[in-house]
């Protein structure tokens, strides 16, 4: 809209018949969100969350939208994606592939302690 130089009453007035027509719905975004991040690109709720927040999302709202990933939809994403990330660092030094998989998985978004207890588990 601000392309088209709208003034800023146009804006206001094409802004509510949008939301009122239900094309702009913060709700539909944040579950569509969630889904599609956990899905496909295997983020964890930790990144999701912070991506939500930067996009002005109330908290309340992104609770809701995680609670379209289940428990165990969730903990089976995490470990086969844990596993086959280890399988793939080539690394010798275990120290170094340590590393490379903590931040791997960090910068995924996953939790600290699902993330140690992973590590446990391949040491």
């Amino acid at each position: 809209m601000r392309d088209f130089f709208l003034i800023e009453e146009a804006q206001n007035q094409i802004l509510m018949h949008l939301i009122e027509q239900n094309y702009i719905n913060e709700e539909r975004f944040a579950r569509s969100f969630v889904r599609g991040k956990h899905h496909y690109k295997k983020w964890g709720k930790v990144r999701i969350t912070n991506e939500l927040k930067q996009r002005d999302i109330s908290t309340k709202l992104i609770q809701m939208a995680l609670n379209e990933i289940s428990e165990q939809e969730y903990l089976n994403t995490f470990f086969t994606l844990a596993e086959k990330h280890w399988e793939a660092i080539k690394e010798t030094n275990m120290y170094k592939k340590k590393q490379k998989w903590l931040g791997f998985m960090m910068r995924r978004g996953y939790e600290s302690n699902l993330i140690y207890e992973a590590l446990s588990h391949f040491e």
